[in-house]
């Protein structure tokens, strides 16, 4: 691949493969990718953070803090997905009444069921009991596109909005609770609440 054919994906490796084991911090990433990309391409870098978040997501990356990141050659070498076993899906099933654990519906309802990692194989989650749930199609198809805490955080913020329209103080109290909490935790930051 010629330096002007380098994909955006390809840039964001050679920089962390270039500095491996060292945790950095976002903007020093940023600011690397941005001038390079444009350097090579003459083209602009047009979302590097949703370029870091994919590897950090897909295990490329590890992620040390809020806008820290981290390669590790021998992690990103020896990380494996794993699948569920036949077996291991059928006492999931059975475990959960062949239903959907999120709409409570199943296959007399017409749908098909899946079993699902709760922790995202992606994001290092095992094929455990314990980590498989049964949901139907659809809602599995929904996870994939907005994971379950990015759905939980999103309903969060239409709720907190709905609290403030309507002056319900409790309502707007807890949502704002829970919404701290996302933050505290740094889970699903690149979803803005503005307060």
């Amino acid at each position: 691949m010629s330096k002007s054919e380098i994909t955006q994906e390809d840039l964001v490796k050679e920089f962390f493969v270039r500095n491996p084991n060292r945790a950095i911090k976002h903007p020093e990433v940023v600011d690397w990718l941005t001038a390079e990309y444009l350097k090579r391409t003459g083209k602009v870098f047009r979302d590097p953070d949703r370029a870091i978040r994919k590897l950090s997501q897909q295990g490329f990356l590890i992620k040390d803090g809020k806008g820290i990141y981290r390669y590790d050659p021998l992690a990103a070498l020896h990380r494996e997905l794993e699948d569920f076993t036949e077996e291991q899906k059928e006492i999931i099933k059975k475990r959960d009444g062949y239903r959907c654990v999120q709409c409570g519906k199943g296959i007399a309802e017409g749908l098909e069921i899946h079993v699902d990692h709760i922790k995202a194989k992606e994001l290092g989650g095992r094929a455990t009991i314990e980590n498989g749930q049964t949901l139907c199609a659809p809602h599995n198809f929904m996870k994939k596109i907005s994971n379950q805490t990015e759905s939980g955080k999103k309903m969060f913020i239409r709720l907190y909005e709905l609290a403030k329209t309507e002056g319900n103080a409790d309502l707007l109290a807890f949502t704002a609770a829970i919404l701290e909490v996302f933050e505290k935790y740094d889970v699903n930051g690149h979803i803005e609440w503005k307060r």
